[in-house]
């Protein structure tokens, strides 16, 4: 199927956690598909040096750095626009893989208010501006891990079922506004950050979550279904998409080969 180009109205596509991993990976496609793409993250070299990149290409990009946590800076960035056409909620991440009995409470409120508070925050600064759009797109990047469990896992998948639920409840708080809300959910994605933050920067740990896995998703795979769900024609929404590798078949059983 063909991809639909992005209308004039709602050519421009905000993605937060544009640093690296999904986030970059999402702003790269989107841009190669006609959308003016403003990179957020924390780190403002990271998003400055993507946004040179694909305006090099011969694209459109802005980088501004932003804390998704930080209501009143979410609140100013909005202020910056008067319509928008695409918002992809990607910031979030995990840290920690300790069981509830010992898990530490700092890193499951800091989850919660990347994963949850974040997405809440920047859909609520910009649902006005999507709407006025005529044609907008709340796309919500929750995890496999907000559709099921896993031992060493609760607090990340606390804030992913959160993340899940948020999504589910604006589709249908919202019908009959023109705005789509998508929900894509991966499941085993290797990318440079993800297991080195969740376990502090330990290279021994974060490489045995992918031991002996051929091919786990990419951060690529999942911005090309995160580009094609945005890319549909208007009418059309994909409530929710669950993508893992062929090597995983559920959160808790992963073929490993030799």
């Amino acid at each position: 199927m063909a991809t639909a180009a992005p209308s004039a109205a709602s050519r421009i596509a905000v993605v937060t956690g544009a640093s690296s991993g999904i986030g970059a990976a999402t702003a790269r496609q989107l841009a190669a598909a006609g959308y003016r793409v403003v990179l957020t993250a924390r780190r403002k070299d990271r998003i400055e040096a993507l946004a040179e990149e694909i305006n090099a290409a011969g694209h459109q990009a802005t980088a501004y750095a932003l804390d998704v946590t930080d209501r009143a800076a979410v609140d100013e960035f909005a202020t910056a626009f008067r319509t928008i056409g695409v918002l992809v909620n990607n910031a979030g991440g995990a840290l920690g893989a300790d069981p509830v009995a010992t898990g530490d409470p700092a890193d499951w409120r800091q989850m919660y208010e990347t994963n949850v508070i974040g997405t809440l925050n920047l859909t609520q600064a910009l649902l006005p501006k999507l709407i006025a759009s005529g044609d907008g797109t709340v796309v919500v990047v929750s995890s496999t891990a907000g559709h099921g469990t896993y031992e060493g896992g609760a607090g990340y998948v606390a804030a992913k079922h959160g993340a899940h639920v948020l999504a589910e409840t604006l589709r249908l708080e919202i019908v009959g506004q023109p705005v789509r809300v998508i929900e894509i959910a991966p499941g085993m994605v290797k990318t440079d950050e993800f297991a080195l933050t969740r376990f502090d920067g330990d290279e021994e740990k974060a490489a045995k979550v992918y031991e002996g896995v051929a091919e786990p998703l990419t951060a690529d795979d999942v911005a090309d279904t995160i580009t094609w769900a945005v890319t549909r024609p208007a009418h059309v929404n994909v409530d929710l998409l669950l993508l893992r590798p062929r090597a995983q078949a559920s959160n808790t059983k992963v073929h490993r080969e030799a």
